[in-house]
């Protein structure tokens, strides 16, 4: 697997122009003073399927071979790789079927279902999900698209970061979650081609460190996976992220799944958007590296808004009984 240039980064930027628009980077006062840097948030859960995986989506999809197209796709996704999938291949009439875990964000199960998808649920994890659905590609012989090891969707991830230069050339660091770690691996090519002083920071949640500690370790780590943060929750490092974070990806933190929760309010508070867990890692990664990121003007990823109402109304209910105590 090839890592992707900057090249087939702004060729992917002018390959899903017609099907999305470029989201609003913005600068929020209360979370700057906050934290004492100047803060930007760069608003994916403004596209249509409210995540970022949709930029991916339609960058693999649409260069598909015509003989995969008519076989259709396979994948397997706790959700917004799902809709990403789902929607591009509605979009250039391809047949897709979707694994995602029994135990998968309900939310984002009917918004599969609805953009055409036909859904399999199996499995207590993204892991056993994502094994599942490699055996029935084989079987089946139809292209499986991974959630990470594929170039396509590396390249279209990036265009994101891309957008984030055009806006705000002097970005001096960007803080993004991994899952897969696309999203990183995308920031990471685009950093090191438009500005390399710039750092690039990764967070996962500490109760899923799969992909932190492959990036540490130099080797693919395989790991616990018991966070409510289903966008951060994989249980190995992935070849061909991590290839690329090893090479380029300034820094990693880890934070915990209390100090996400925290963070989904603080966004809804400060920002008045309501975004998923995976989406507010990096505001607790930047509450927690505040001291480091002084004085810089740093821009953090709001992945997502995919939160189910019942994830809302346990984070409300822990956030009241701490406030009780």
């Amino acid at each position: 697997m090839e890592v992707p240039t900057l090249a087939e980064v702004l060729d992917a930027k002018n390959r899903i122009r017609p099907y999305l628009p470029k989201t609003p980077l913005i600068w929020y006062d209360n979370l700057s003073e906050m934290v004492s840097a100047e803060v930007f948030v760069k608003h994916e859960n403004h596209l249509p399927t409210n995540a970022f995986k949709i930029r991916g989506g339609i960058n693999l999809i649409s260069q598909l071979p015509d003989d995969e197209k008519r076989k259709g796709v396979i994948s397997a996704s706790t959700g917004n790789h799902a809709q990403s999938i789902a929607f591009a291949s509605r979009l250039f009439g391809v047949k897709a079927t979707i694994v995602m875990p029994l135990n998968a964000n309900p939310l984002k199960v009917d918004a599969t279902k609805r953009l055409g998808a036909n859904i399999i649920q199996y499995g207590k994890d993204f892991d056993e999900a994502r094994e599942f659905t490699e055996k029935i590609a084989v079987e089946q012989d139809i292209r499986y698209v991974h959630s990470a090891n594929e170039p396509h969707l590396i390249s279209g991830v990036a265009t994101l970061s891309l957008e984030i230069f055009e806006d705000q050339p002097g970005i001096e660091a960007i803080i993004l979650p991994v899952g897969g770690g696309s999203m990183a691996s995308g920031a990471c090519i685009v950093a090191s081609a438009v500005r390399p002083k710039t750092q690039v920071i990764g967070v996962q949640s500490s109760a899923a460190p799969s992909a932190y500690l492959s990036w540490k370790e130099g080797r693919l780590v395989s790991d616990k996976m018991a966070t409510f943060a289903e966008g951060l929750a994989t249980r190995v490092g992935f070849e061909l992220t991590q290839k690329i974070l090893k090479s380029r990806l300034d820094d990693f933190v880890l934070v915990s799944d209390d100090e996400i929760r925290k963070a989904i309010l603080l966004l809804l508070d400060k920002t008045h958007n309501l975004v998923e867990a995976a989406g507010a890692a990096p505001l607790a990664a930047l509450i927690k590296s505040k001291e480091k990121l002084k004085g810089k003007k740093v821009a953090i990823v709001a992945s997502g808004a995919n939160i189910s109402p019942a994830q809302l109304k346990e984070i409300l209910a822990r956030e009241e009984n701490t406030l009780k105590s």
